[in-house]
Formats: structure tokens, sequence, C-alpha cells
């Protein structure tokens, strides 16, 4: 870990330590404990500033003494993408939180970055509005999602989260306060001062570009009605011809998901636990009181903690509708006769809804690709693996999540990986690692090819010349 330039002495940790304190609280400021690493690499410092200006405060704190800020918001994707090079103060965004007061009808609210999403949600339901933010980290605050740039299923109509803001406020690294689109109380006025270009940058920065205080995001009304459409399904090239039917009917789908089950494939190993569960920060041996902080770690729910499927299993694709209950009532019968027999409709969506097929310890992966050729990504890496694997997600849109197993070897994880992206490469797709066990993560580069890094590495230039704030975890290692 990186020393503060102010001293390596413990005299010196405490000095940063009070000052921490002075800023935030002396309830809120503290040395870092087990749980507190971000993708493996431990925390110095904890800081829960009250309020923009104190986190401003932090930042400054850090610039002075040349520390490095990573941002946390609930800590429910805190394992995701690259390893940070260093974490000396990590920013909980806990008490950045609050919905702006904007009226029943208004289309947009404002949200504090440190808000649960679900808090949010349940704020907007009184008024009949929602987000059309449905992510699977339960508990995830509306920072955390934009940071990592989350989307669930209903990102099929509605966009991607980012898709959704319409402005952000965040610090930058010297602690200066930086807007980008309007906010709810600017959205009658003038133009922002600064391009909403350069804010979409921020999603899916990591806290590499700012600490965000605030997003301006769309309040959709909620729909008069949901019905959720199934039927069982078992090749990607199955999924791929009726996937291909449904966008052709004209249904209006709001969401269109595949759940592809991995029966068949071969078990681990009796007695190999899965890396994740066995290593700590740097890949050496995890304690006791690590494994118990790790186990009941937010990063750790909503992922699949289920038994696997009895072989023979078949996946299942589900395409939710949603609008005015008459019309979304003849539009799930059209979908009923064109799926087949085997199809069903509820009111509720199936277990596996909303939640990722990859369970803590395992290499979670995501495939990007178009529509059409979603089918070919997954046969490719069910050849590259050797076996079929759980792949979940908006295959309508061709982003799905898939699951390697965390005993698997990083050389043989950076094999499947390579095979994998030279298929998709050619169909102008994607692999990203989204998290590992740490063997893996340092075996392989987790972005892959990424043709937005020369428009990161300016964004950083601009916020963050000095790469104080979550040095490399953008992609390219900004």
């Amino acid at each position: 870990m990186t020393v503060m330039s102010t001293g390596a002495g413990s005299a010196g940790a405490a000095e940063i330590t009070r000052r921490l304190a002075g800023i935030c609280g002396p309830s809120f400021a503290r040395f870092a404990g087990a749980a507190d690493e971000v993708a493996g690499r431990l925390a110095r410092w904890v800081a829960v500033p009250g309020g923009p200006a104190a986190a401003a405060e932090v930042l400054r704190l850090a610039a002075r003494h040349d520390l490095s800020v990573v941002p946390r918001g609930a800590g429910t994707k805190i394992d995701w993408g690259a390893a940070p090079a260093r974490v000396d103060i990590m920013l909980d965004t806990g008490r950045l939180a609050g919905v702006g007061h904007q009226p029943a009808a208004s289309p947009v609210v404002e949200v504090g970055a440190g808000t649960p999403l679900r808090a949010v949600q349940a704020t907007l339901e009184r008024t009949g509005r929602r987000l059309a933010l449905d992510p699977p980290s339960p508990g995830a605050t509306l920072g955390g999602v934009l940071a990592a740039a989350e989307s669930g299923p209903l990102r099929h109509r509605h966009g991607t989260a980012c898709a959704q803001v319409v402005g952000l406020r965040w610090l930058d690294a010297d602690g200066e306060l930086v807007s980008a689109g309007r906010s709810a109380a600017e959205l009658a006025g003038a133009a922002a001062p600064v391009s909403l270009d350069l804010g979409r940058l921020f999603c899916g920065s990591q806290g590499g570009l700012g600490v965000l205080v605030s997003a301006t995001l769309r309040a959709p009304a909620v729909p008069a009605a949901r019905v959720w459409v199934s039927r069982p399904v078992w090749t990607p090239l199955e999924v791929h011809d009726l996937i291909r039917a449904v966008l052709a009917a004209d249904l209006d789908p709001a969401a269109v998901e595949l759940d592809l089950t991995a029966a068949g494939s071969p078990p681990a190993p009796a007695g190999t636990p899965a890396a994740g569960a066995t290593s700590g920060p740097a890949g050496r041996p995890m304690s006791a009181a690590e494994a118990a902080a790790r186990a009941n770690h937010p990063a750790m729910a909503g992922r699949r903690a289920d038994p696997p499927p009895a072989r023979g299993s078949a996946g299942e694709l589900t395409i939710l509708l949603e609008g005015g209950r008459s019309e979304v009532a003849e539009r799930a019968d059209r979908l009923l006769a064109l799926l087949g027999a085997a199809a069903s409709s509820a009111d509720q969506p199936p277990s596996w809804w909303r939640r990722y097929p990859f369970a803590p310890g395992d290499t979670a992966l995501r495939v990007e690709a178009p529509a059409t050729d979603l089918h070919a990504a997954v046969y490719a890496l069910r050849d590259a693996a050797g076996a079929p694997l759980p792949v979940r997600g908006s295959a309508g849109l061709g982003v799905v999540h898939a699951a390697l197993p965390g005993a698997l070897p990083a050389d043989r994880v950076a094999g499947i990986l390579a095979a994998v992206r030279g298929v998709l490469l050619a169909r102008r797709g994607r692999c990203v690692v989204v998290a590992a066990p740490p063997a893996v993560r340092r075996a392989v580069d987790v972005w892959g090819e990424a043709a937005v890094i020369p428009r990161l590495r300016e964004a950083k230039d601009h916020l963050d010349p000095h790469r104080r704030l979550a040095p490399g975890r953008l992609p390219g290692g900004l």
C-alpha cells in the first residue's frame, strides 16, 4: 500500500484520521477494516462526509497529502472492474442522500448519490412515478449504479442507466463542484456549463473521474399493468429465432430476458473451493475475520446462490409487457400465440429475473454483441470453455452475463477470454470481466479493447490530472 507523503509513521496516520474526523464527525471517520476493499485492494481510511461541502473538504485533504480516493456507495459492486493501484481514503457516499422535491407530475427527479435505489422508487411510487431502472444489485445506491453503468431488464425499452440521466453534479479531484446537463431546478433555465457528453463518460467510470453528488433522472409514470410471458428454451440458436420473431411482431416489449442454464457442465473437482472464497487482497490466504466480512458483504447479495439445475433442465426466455390493462392483455395474447403451446403468462417475474448468473467467487463476464449475433457469441463461449455455462441477461439487446467457475485456473480463464474476444471482435462485440478472483484479475485484461479510452483519457486529464481518483480503475489503466 502506498504510504502518504506526509510521513509513514503512525503519528502521520493518526493526524490524517484526526483531520478526517474533524471534517466528517468523530463517528464518521476511521481506519479501514477487513471489508473495506476495492476489487481486492484494501483501503487505509474510511470517511463518510455529511454533505457535498464535507466531501469536497475530504478531497482537498487528500490533494494536500497526495492521497488517493475511491468513492463507495452501498458496496454492492465494489469488486467489479479493475483493482485500483492504491486506495488511501474510501469515501463512503451514504450521507450524500435524499430525493429532491418536485411536483407530482414532474418528468424528472434529482437524487443524492448515496440514496438507495429502492428508497427512491418507494418515494416516487407515492406520486405514481418511477425510475426506469431495475439493476439486479439489492441495496445499490444511485451513485453506485451510475458509476458501474449497471442496468436491468428495463434497459430494453428505456435504455441504460446512463441514458436516464439528464443532469449530474460531482466533485473533481480538487474538490471543485462540476455540473453536466441540467439539474431539476435548471431544466427551464439556461444551458448547463458543461456538456452532458462529459457527464455520460462519468457513467461507468468506477469513481475514476469524480465523486458523484447528485443526478437528475427521468421519472416516467408507473405502468397500469405488467405481464411476464415465458417459454422454455434449449439452445442459443432457438433463442435467436424466437427473439427475432418477437421483435418483428410489433409487441413493444419492455424487456426481453434470457436464462440459459449450465446443466450438463462438469462440476468443479470435489473439495475445490472457489478462488474468491479463499484468497484475500493480493491473493494471500484470507483470515477468518476477512472471510466473515466477505460473506456478509453487500457485494455477495443478488448473485446466484441457488443449487445448479438438474441435468437436462431447460432455460427460459421471458418477455415483459407494460402499459394499459386492456392493451397489455391483447399483446400478451398475441405473444402467447406466437411462442406456442409451451408458453405461459404470469403477473410476477420468474425467480431468476433481475439476478446475476454468477456466484461469489466466480469469474463474471459481460458479453455484448448485436442481438442477431448473440447466439454465435454464446456458442463461442461454450466452445472455449468446453461446456455449457450459465448465461443470463437482456438477450433482446445482445447484452448478457455469464459465469466461469471460480476454481478454474487463471491461465485457463485467460485462454477462454482470448478465444471469445477473438470471435466477438469480428462481430462488433466485446467481453468484459465484471468480477473475478484475485489470481484471475492479475492474469487478464478485464476490459479488453475499449474504443472509449481516448475520450476517457481526455476526461481524466481534465478532471483528475494527478491521478488521485480511483487510479487504475478505468479502462486502459487510467
